[in-house]
C-alpha cells in the first residue's frame, strides 16, 4: 500500500508579519497533485494543522477544501499535535464523509483506523493506523493511566487535569512526563495488535502509528513550539520498540530526518517483529517557518508497505515559493554585486559599517523588498562587551554621547550633538520650573 506521510502545515501562520496562506494554498496543490498522480491510498497528517487553537476563517477554509479534494483519491487521518486545538479540529468528525478521519480523542490511542487498499482499487491486507494526538502529560495522565497501581502516588497537583469522577483507588496518575504518556499509548496499541493477531490466526497485522512529539535524536529549530514538563520535553525512540511497529509516522519536528529506533528494546511484543523492523521519520513542515529552517530540504514523505510490512520511504520534494536565505556586508556591498542574487528571497541582512548609515533600513529595503530583518551589525573589536556603571555624578550630555556611540558605532554627527544638548538643557528646566 502507498502512504503520503506529512504534517505541520501551520495553517494560518505568518513569517515576520507576512501572511504565508497563499503559499501554504500552493503546497497543499501540489499535495492533491502527488496524491493524484503516485497512487496514493491513504494521506496521514501528523499534527500542528493549524498554527493556533483558534485559526482564521480562510485557514479553515483552506483545510475543509484540502481534505474533501484529498477525500477523491485517498483515505485521509488527521491528529492535533501541540499548536492545534483537539476539541476543535475534532468537532463533528462523527459527521464527516467516509474516508475522511479526525482522531482527536485520547480514549481511542488503541483503536486503529483500519484501510483497506482493496476499497481504492489496490491489493494487500489491511493496514491499521493507530493515529495518536498529541499528548499533554498534565492533561492525560490520568486518562491514559494503566489499572495496574503502577503510576505516581494519588496526589494531585496544581496542574494537573482533575482525576475522572469514579475511579477505582488502584488506579494512579502516570509520571508527568512525555515519556510516560507516551509509553501508555504505546501499551494499548500493542495490546490490540496482539488481539488481531491471535484473532487472525498468527497472520501479520501491518501497521502504522502515528504521533506528534519530540522523540530523542531528532534536530529540532528554532520554530517549534517549546513542549517541556518538568524541564523534558522529549520522548525516547525506544518508546515505539519492541511492539512490531512497521512505520512509525511523526510530526512536530520541522526538519525532514529519519529516526533511528533502537534494537535493543525489551518488553513484552506482539510476537509479529522486532524493534530494528521499526521505520520512524519526520516528514518535517511544508515550508520554512524560521530562518533556522533555510538550510533544510522541505519535502513529503512517501511510504510504500509490502505484504510482510516493510517500509520503503521516499523523499517529495516540496515546492518553494521563496527563499529563506541570510546575507551580511557594509551598506555599498549590500547595495552592489554582493545582493544580486538575493532581491526576490526572503532575508535577513545583516549591515556591517562601522556607523549606521543614513536611512539604512528604507536603503536597503528598496533594494531588498522582501527583507523580513534588518539589524545594524557593526564589527567589534574587543571580544567582549564591557558594561560600564553610570553614576549621578557623570555628565548627562557624556552620557547620551557613549549612548550613540554604542548603538550605532560612532559618535553623534554635530548636529544631533546639538539636538542632545539641546533637549537635555530643555529638561533641565523644565525640573527647575516644577
Amino acid at each position: 500500500m502507498r502512504i503520503l506521510h506529512t504534517s505541520d502545515w501551520h495553517l494560518g501562520r505568518t513569517l515576520h508579519g507576512v501572511d504565508l496562506l497563499g503559499h501554504q494554498a500552493a503546497y497543499l496543490d501540489h499535495l492533491v497533485e502527488v496524491v493524484r498522480s503516485e497512487g496514493v491510498g491513504a494521506v496521514l497528517v501528523a499534527g500542528d494543522v493549524y498554527d493556533r487553537a483558534i485559526p482564521p476563517v480562510d485557514a479553515v477554509n483552506l483545510l475543509s477544501d484540502t481534505v474533501a479534494r484529498l477525500a477523491e483519491h485517498a483515505d485521509v487521518v488527521l491528529t492535533p499535535g501541540n499548536h492545534d486545538s483537539a476539541i476543535r479540529l475534532g468537532f463533528g468528525a462523527s459527521l464527516m464523509r467516509p474516508g475522511v478521519h479526525f482522531r482527536t480523542r485520547v480514549p481511542d490511542v488503541g483503536a486503529p483506523v483500519i484501510l483497506d487498499p482493496a476499497s481504492r482499487g489496490g491489493s494487500g491486507g489491511q493496514v491499521a493506523v493507530y493515529a495518536v494526538p498529541y499528548l499533554d502529560p498534565d492533561g492525560v495522565r490520568w486518562e491514559l493511566a494503566d489499572e495496574c497501581g503502577c503510576g505516581e502516588p494519588d496526589v494531585l497537583e496544581a496542574h494537573d487535569v482533575p482525576a475522572p469522577t469514579g475511579r477505582t483507588t488502584e488506579r494512579r496518575p502516570l509520571p508527568r512526563s512525555h515519556e510516560a504518556v507516551t509509553a501508555a499509548a504505546m501499551r494499548r496499541i500493542a495490546a490490540d495488535l496482539a488481539a488481531r493477531r491471535a484473532a487472525g490466526r498468527g497472520e501479520r497485522v501491518r501497521n502504522v502509528v502515528m504521533a506528534h512529539a519530540f522523540v530523542v535524536g531528532g534536530q529540532a529549530s528554532e520554530s517549534e513550539r517549546d513542549i517541556r514538563v518538568g524541564g523534558v520535553d522529549s520522548v525516547p525512540a525506544g518508546v515505539f520498540g519492541g511492539v512490531g511497529v512497521d512505520y512509525v509516522a511523526l510530526g512536530h519536528l520541522h526538519g525532514p530526518q529519519k529516526v533511528t529506533v533502537p534494537s535493543h528494546v525489551s518488553r513484552e511484543t506482539t510476537g509479529q517483529g522486532s524493534a530494528d523492523e521499526t521505520t520512524a521519520r519526520y516528514s518535517g513542515s511544508p515550508l520554512a517557518y524560521s530562518f533556522s529552517e533555510m538550510h533544510q530540504k522541505k519535502s513529503t514523505v512517501l511510504l510504500d508497505l509490502d505484504a510482510t510490512g516493510e517500509a520503503r520511504t521516499e523523499l517529495v520534494p516540496a515546492p518553494v515559493p521563496r527563499r529563506l536565505a541570510e546575507v551580511s556586508g557594509t551598506l555599498d556591498e549590500l547595495l552592489g554585486e554582493a545582493g544580486a542574487a538575493h532581491t526576490d528571497d526572503w532575508l535577513r541582512v545583516f549591515v556591517t559599517d562601522e556607523s549606521r548609515p543614513t536611512e539604512m533600513y528604507a536603503r536597503v529595503r528598496g533594494r531588498f523588498p522582501h527583507a523580513l530583518q534588518v539589524q545594524h551589525r557593526p564589527p567589534r573589536t574587543a571580544e567582549r562587551e564591557v558594561v560600564s556603571v553610570v553614576g549621578s555624578g557623570r555628565d548627562p550630555l557624556e552620557v547620551t554621547h557613549e549612548f550613540v556611540q554604542h548603538v550605532t558605532g560612532s559618535g553623534p554627527r554635530p548636529t544631533e550633538a546639538a539636538a542632545l544638548r539641546t533637549a537635555l538643557e530643555r529638561a533641565l528646566a523644565s525640573e527647575r520650573s516644577a
